[in-house]
């Protein structure tokens, strides 16, 4: 009798909200002053939001721009004083070179574009930089300006600034005279706008959100069954079957497991509603599918494990950890910071008339393997090169170097 009971054709299913990751909420922005960046315009808002979501992800742009970025800039302070001054001191915010430096290289790292406005006057009697939010920025459509726009959603011309790409400068109501410099990665068939080097990595860094979310689900949950709740009730209406359907959704939903509810058409006599369990066996596929998302990230940023700090659960290695910095540095920190530096070494000769040549990053690795009381021909001899002991210059301490390192950056 059971068995020839007529099923309801409604079906609920509980928690089908929609996945988050790649929902803005914004609709396309069309006009004729600018190049769109991405189809609707809001392509940096999605990897901005990938960004905020994807902790292996996140980590590894914090690290691709605190390396690149050292630990401040060296120069030829006894020479050009002014230099000096200007590298502790680049804008009216107080910001030193390296902070700016900073930005640019995550913004690059995060949306494969930097933005950096350099501000003099007519008589190029000073000079600023001024990093700007690249989600911020779109390249006009004459492609020689930049348009500034705090929400591209519901842009406004009257609302934007318009500055040239420099090396043009332009005046500016305050009488400066203003540019902007726009760095990009690049790639073929993308024309106005760079591509961030992870982009082959789009959909792992959702696999690695999505599986820390369903962690997260299955926690807030108490770790219960999905499965099948099967209710015995005779129903007048559909709209009755749905009313239903809502109120065992509210007391027996849960995440991340889906409910689905099944009304039966039942007698009045024999209440048969029940909860059918659907067991999982797959959480060894889960923990090997996150594991591998991790391991695709890192690839496709070009970055390396232990700099990421994901292999600290075996043991920290000091030696492997050297060792892949020095070939992240020849690889990709070196290329990055030339990029980055030279429009800035060109602006200060051009703008303030100073020799920039000496103007260098200071790199550091993130771990020391040799103490700091050995002598330069010591730790020369350490890793197999050649050494003078007589040498004056190989007489200094490491501790020493260490010491004019940091007066550089302050």
């Amino acid at each position: 009798m059971n068995e020839q009971r007529k099923i309801k054709t409604t079906v609920g299913v509980g928690n089908r909200a929609p996945d988050p990751y790649i929902v803005l909420g914004a609709g396309r922005v069309e006009s004729d002053k600018f190049w769109r960046w991405g189809d609707d315009n809001l392509f940096p808002d999605a990897l901005a939001l990938m960004a905020r979501r994807s902790t292996t992800h996140r980590r590894i742009i914090n690290d691709k721009a605190d390396y690149i970025s050292g630990k401040g800039f060296a120069c030829d302070a006894e020479r050009y004083p002014e230099l000096a001054a200007f590298v502790r001191r680049v804008n009216g915010r107080g910001e030193s070179l390296r902070q700016v430096l900073n930005k640019l290289a995550f913004d690059k790292a995060l949306f494969g574009n930097a933005f950096l406005e350099v501000v003099t006057d007519p008589a190029h009697g000073f000079l600023s930089l001024y990093h700007q939010d690249a989600s911020q920025c779109r390249v006009a459509r004459d492609s020689q300006h930049v348009l500034l726009h705090h929400d591209w959603r519901a842009f406004r011309a009257s609302e934007a600034r318009v500055l040239p790409l420099y090396p043009l400068f332009e005046p500016q109501d305050d009488g400066s005279l203003r540019a902007v410099i726009h760095y990009k990665d690049y790639e073929p068939m993308f024309e106005h706008y760079g591509v961030p080097p992870y982009i082959a990595g789009f959909g792992v860094s959702a696999i690695a959100y999505k599986t820390d979310r369903w962690n997260i689900s299955r926690l807030d949950n108490s770790f219960q069954l999905s499965g099948v709740m099967m209710l015995d009730s005779t129903v007048d209406s559909d709209a009755e079957a749905e009313r239903i359907v809502r109120l065992a959704e509210q007391k027996f939903a849960g995440k991340p497991g889906q409910v689905m509810f099944v009304i039966r058409d039942g007698g009045e006599e024999n209440d048969n509603s029940r909860f059918i369990p659907i067991a999982s066996q797959n959480e060894g596929d889960w923990q090997a599918l996150h594991e591998q998302a991790v391991s695709d990230i890192v690839v496709a940023h070009s970055w390396f494990r232990t700099l990421s700090g994901l292999d600290y659960a075996g043991g920290f290695s000091a030696e492997r950890i050297l060792h892949e910095y020095e070939v992240a540095l020849n690889t990709v920190i070196l290329a990055e910071q030339a990029e980055l530096v030279e429009p800035i070494r060109g602006a200060i000769g051009a703008v303030l008339g100073l020799d920039a040549s000496s103007l260098e990053v200071v790199n550091r690795p993130p771990t020391r393997s040799k103490p700091i009381y050995m002598k330069v021909w010591e730790a020369r001899k350490a890793d197999g090169l050649d050494f003078d002991p007589d040498d004056p210059k190989q007489q200094a301490f490491l501790s020493e170097i260490t010491k004019y390192n940091i007066r550089s950056i302050e």
